[in-house]
């Protein structure tokens, strides 16, 4: 197996295991609250980022600027854009939010033209254009139909989350390509989470409280935080870097648009939530964007150059 099929293969496991986080993550947010699932979730993602260390090793970079930055890095993937999303997700559907996140590919584009100064032709500014205003419509949704505003507080922070994921792509990369160890990437947001998190939960939560809520849970809620920690935590997380190590994250982007495959049918079937007109209107208004934004990134050699795109 080549290292770039290797690579797509890593994505797509990756792919397929945050499709099913959106569902899982409003299922779980049933019984425990978002400060205290992040705290939980943390809590085993930093122990299985610690037994890895100790396997494989934990090497901080020298580099005073790349140390700041991988720091800088597991603050904002860990605390900051996981909590955003919690915070979202518990105040909106999954599938609204898997639609949001279709965006983000586009987004990584954007990012390229602002921070790397990459070039972007007026096909794809069209296709960004039209995907964004989709994506707006989205958010608007719970305005536009008159329900409860949480829902619309909801779909903005699932998008804030979608911005700082923006931001963390590239750093990933930079940090990657500084010879940055994919595992140390990959433990020092679930390090920091759990650190960050503390206090936090001490502040919202008596320690016995929190306690008494966790032992009581059953068993299936246990369940879906532990998938976030450990499948969707640390081994998507290092999946997804050594992936990043060996394409552009230009074709790593491509799989974002996969991940509503897997979120939308499980959102709908499990969790019994609804697709209204908004939303599939909306939908459209996505794809015909995507479609005419990447269709002439169609082949390999077009995207392994050293154009900017994205990944979750």
């Amino acid at each position: 197996m080549s290292p770039r099929v290797h690579a797509y293969t890593l994505l797509l496991v990756t792919v397929i295991i945050w499709g099913a986080a959106a569902p899982i993550i409003k299922f779980t947010l049933g019984e425990f609250p978002p400060v205290l699932f992040l705290f939980y979730r943390f809590a085993i993602s930093a122990g299985a980022a610690l037994a890895m260390a100790l396997v494989i090793g934990f090497k901080l970079p020298s580099d005073r600027k790349i140390l700041l930055l991988t720091l800088v890095y597991g603050l904002l993937t860990s605390t900051i854009s996981l909590g955003l999303v919690f915070l979202g997700l518990e105040r909106t559907t999954a599938v609204n939010a898997s639609l949001i996140g279709v965006v983000g590919p586009i987004l990584v584009t954007v990012a390229g033209v602002l921070f790397l100064r990459e070039h972007v032709t007026g096909r794809e500014k069209l296709g960004i254009g039209i995907a964004v205003g989709g994506s707006t419509l989205t958010i608007l949704e719970p305005l536009l139909r008159n329900t409860d505003s949480a829902n619309l507080l909801g779909n903005m922070l699932v998008f804030a989350s979608l911005l700082v994921g923006v931001l963390t792509t590239v750093m990933a990369k930079v940090l990657l390509r500084d010879h940055v160890e994919t595992a140390t990437v990959t433990s020092i947001s679930f390090f920091i989470g759990f650190l960050t998190f503390i206090p936090i939960t001490l502040f919202a939560y008596p320690p016995n409280e929190m306690v008494s809520q966790i032992q009581q849970a059953p068993l299936s809620y246990h369940l879906g935080v532990f998938y976030m920690a450990l499948l969707s935590g640390n081994l998507a997380y290092f999946l997804w870097h050594k992936a990043q190590k060996t394409i552009e994250i230009g074709e790593a982007a491509l799989f974002g648009y996969l991940g509503p495959v897997f979120a939308i049918p499980l959102a709908v079937l499990w969790l019994k939530e609804e697709l209204n007109t908004t939303f599939i209107f909306g939908a459209i208004i996505i794809a015909v964007g995507v479609f005419i934004a990447e269709r002439k990134r169609s082949t390999p050699q077009r995207l392994s150059g050293h154009r900017l795109v994205h990944h979750h």
